[in-house]
C-alpha cells in the first residue's frame, strides 16, 4: 500500500511539473556568425506545428573590397532539454553571390554565385520575457566552382538574439 501511495504522488508530481514545450510563433532578430564572411544576418523563426518550424536568414557584407548576400532556409525540429532549454537540429538549403574588387591583386573583379546545402543543430533559451537567445552550429556544402572552390564543407558557428511574438 504504502510503494503504491509514493507511486501515484510521484506520478501525480511528473504530471504537474511536465509542461508542453512551448516555442515562440513567431521570432526576429540577428545571427552572428562567419557565414563565409558574411558576418551578420536578419533572421526570421516561424512556428509550423507544436515542435516544429522555419528559419530564414538573409545576411549582407559591404566591406572594402568585398560585398555578398547569402539567403539560406532551414526548417527545425526543437525538443525541450531542462526547463527553458531547448535543443534543435534541421536542414535546409541556400543561395549565397559576392563580388572582390582587385581579386588576387589583379585589376580585374571576381563575380560569384552558388547555392549550397545546410544543417543546423543548437541550443537555446526562452526568457521569460520575449527574448530568445542561441548558440548553434551548421555544417554547410556548396555546390559551384568558384574561385574560393564552394564546393567544400563549411563550419558556421553563430549567436543569436530574437524577440519572440
Amino acid at each position: 500500500m504504502k510503494t503504491r501511495f509514493l507511486i501515484a504522488i510521484t506520478l501525480f508530481g511528473f504530471a504537474i511539473t511536465t509542461t508542453a514545450q512551448e516555442i515562440a510563433e513567431n521570432a526576429i532578430g540577428l545571427r552572428l556568425g562567419d557565414a563565409n564572411g558574411l558576418g551578420a544576418s536578419i533572421s526570421y523563426q516561424r512556428a509550423i506545428l507544436d515542435n516544429n518550424r522555419l528559419e530564414v536568414d538573409f545576411g549582407w557584407s559591404n566591406g572594402k573590397d568585398y560585398n555578398g548576400v547569402k539567403l539560406v532556409g532551414l526548417y527545425q525540429w526543437v525538443k525541450p532539454l531542462q526547463g527553458d532549454f531547448n535543443w534543435y537540429f534541421g536542414a535546409g538549403a541556400g543561395f549565397s553571390t559576392y563580388t572582390f574588387d582587385g581579386y588576387r591583386d589583379r585589376d580585374e573583379d571576381h563575380k560569384d554565385s552558388f547555392v549550397f546545402a545546410s544543417g543546423d543543430i543548437g541550443v537555446e533559451y526562452k526568457f521569460d520575457f520575449p527574448l530568445l537567445l542561441s548558440l548553434d552550429l551548421r555544417p554547410e556544402i556548396g555546390f559551384g566552382d568558384g574561385a574560393y572552390n564552394n564546393n567544400d564543407l563549411d563550419l558556421d558557428v553563430g549567436v543569436s538574439a530574437r524577440y519572440t511574438f
